[in-house]
């Protein structure tokens, strides 16, 4: 039996976005990788939560504990080749990698963006920031985008995309919530599979 990829998952908030990829692990979806680790850069982060209820192991680290970006990434670096990862997502980790630590791992990390990419992406758009920007703009759709994470932010690669439609009555916290229901966690899963499949064939 071909061994599963390995995946780790790098939050900050509240894992909703783990939360998809743990239960599309349970239904199937994912079939070809194994979520074996999730670091957390916040100690109050509810994701951490998640994790240890699904029997994943946790652990915290918090670049102001480490007292910079060096040993913080140092620390993510053993972790991450200590369970032999091959595959990084990103999902709701709020905190920017250095180039050395995206070129490390090049084309082994990704993002998921709540936005369809170009629009309301790159530095400062995170969060609810995206659907902000994109109510006061006025579009018609948002959505979500699925891609590679290099030194650019939300610059990489894309994978997947998928619309949402924008209504007269949204806030942002509303448009929020249904681009992840209808975007974000169906496109994370399926990128993920779709990803994890490849690594399964190159390992053969």
């Amino acid at each position: 039996m071909v061994k599963k990829a390995r995946i780790a998952v790098m939050v900050s908030g509240g894992g909703t976005n783990l939360q998809a990829l743990i239960d599309a692990q349970h239904s199937g979806i994912i079939s070809c990788g194994e979520i074996v680790l999730v670091i957390s850069s916040r100690e109050n982060s509810f994701a951490l939560e998640r994790a240890k209820k699904a029997g994943i192991e946790a652990h915290v680290v918090s670049k102001k504990a480490c007292g910079g970006q060096d040993i913080f990434e140092t620390k993510m670096i053993e972790l991450i080749d200590s369970k032999e990862i091959d595959l990084i997502v990103l999902a709701g980790f709020l905190t920017i990698l250095s180039q050395d630590f995206v070129a490390r791992y090049d084309h082994k990390i990704i993002n998921v963006h709540p936005s369809l990419i170009p629009a309301f992406s790159g530095e400062g758009f995170y969060g609810i920031k995206p659907h902000v920007a994109a109510l006061e703009r006025g579009v018609k759709v948002t959505g979500a985008t699925v891609h590679y994470v290099n030194d650019i932010a939300d610059g990489g690669e894309i994978i997947a995309q998928k619309a949402v439609e924008v209504r007269e009555e949204d806030t942002p916290e509303t448009l929020q919530k249904r681009v992840m229901q209808e975007a974000e966690h169906r496109i994370l899963p399926e990128s993920v599979e779709k990803i994890c499949i490849n690594i399964i064939k190159d390992k053969k």
